[in-house]
């Protein structure tokens, strides 16, 4: 990671609003955010606090009403159909349900290969070895591109859907909530993947997530949203070992620790600071 370097990505005050007959949903309101070369930015916040919008305002899937979103220096808000398209093999995303990226039709060596055979097309021979590599570098055998979705795991099919993503070195990657679907110790299977292929590609993360524990793990600094706007931003570290807002504590008291002794003492913290009734909402709002 550089963070001196030149952003990769850059938003700025930014803005969505999504409408409903006369009613209007601020859901994204004057963020400001930077993404270095090779740094994971986490967002973390409760859901409905517009982090996925943020995800898909970068990926051109929602139109902001204001604010601009530069990739790599160029503003992605006027760039044409054709210029987004020669951006897609650099920008890539990997989603919490990996059925969304995968054809249960076809076998999974098929998706993973799509990628390749729309932006660089190449020999069959290429394609394939390409498919097998991304396929071993994800801990899974060569075997697997002729099986279907429905014959992997859940941890499985995330690892396949982070090799479609990956597979052409793209240089930013938004991971929208990519393991909270995962039991605990897949979520550390797929987090510590994640984190190896960084190193060998350089790729920057944007890493979506309403677990302040593994956005944390995985992140160099971290933004905190609540209903759209940036209440936390700064160091990693920093904010997951001194907190300065109540909300970010809040978040960090409800996420689950797979080590019963420091969830009993969270707990027990939680319950002095006053915060049980108000986690106990966030909770049952992010599950």
């Amino acid at each position: 990671m550089n963070a001196s370097a030149q952003p990769i990505l850059e938003v700025e005050n930014l803005s969505v609003e999504y409408r409903r007959g006369r009613r209007t949903n601020l859901a994204v309101d004057d963020v400001t955010l930077h993404i270095a070369p090779r740094e994971t930015l986490g967002l973390v916040g409760e859901s409905g606090s517009g982090k996925s919008t943020i995800g898909k305002a970068v990926l051109g899937l929602v139109r902001p009403t204001g604010g601009t979103i530069r990739y790599d220096g160029q503003d992605l808000l006027t760039a044409s159909s054709a210029q987004r398209r020669a951006l897609a093999r650099e920008l890539q995303v990997i989603y919490q349900d990996p059925h969304t990226s995968l054809d249960p039709t076809k076998p999974i060596g098929y998706s993973i290969a799509e990628p390749v055979q729309i932006h660089e097309p190449a020999s069959k021979a290429v394609v394939r070895e390409r498919v097998f590599s991304m396929l071993r570098r994800v801990g899974l055998g060569e075997d697997a591109a002729r099986r279907f979705p429905a014959q992997f795991s859940g941890g499985q099919k995330q690892r396949i859907a982070i090799a479609r993503a990956l597979i052409l070195s793209p240089r930013l990657v938004v991971c929208d909530e990519p393991v909270s679907a995962l039991d605990l110790s897949i979520q550390a299977e797929v987090i510590n993947l994640m984190a190896e292929l960084q190193q060998e590609t350089g790729a920057s993360y944007l890493f979506i997530s309403h677990d302040l524990s593994i956005v944390h793990y995985l992140s160099d600094r971290i933004a905190v949203l609540r209903k759209g706007r940036i209440v936390e931003y700064g160091d990693a570290g920093r904010i997951y070992e001194d907190p300065q807002r109540d909300y970010t504590r809040r978040l960090l008291a409800a996420a689950p620790v797979p080590d019963p002794e420091l969830q009993a003492r969270r707990n027990a913290a939680r319950e002095k600071d006053g915060l049980d009734a108000r986690t106990d909402a966030i909770v049952s709002a992010i599950r």
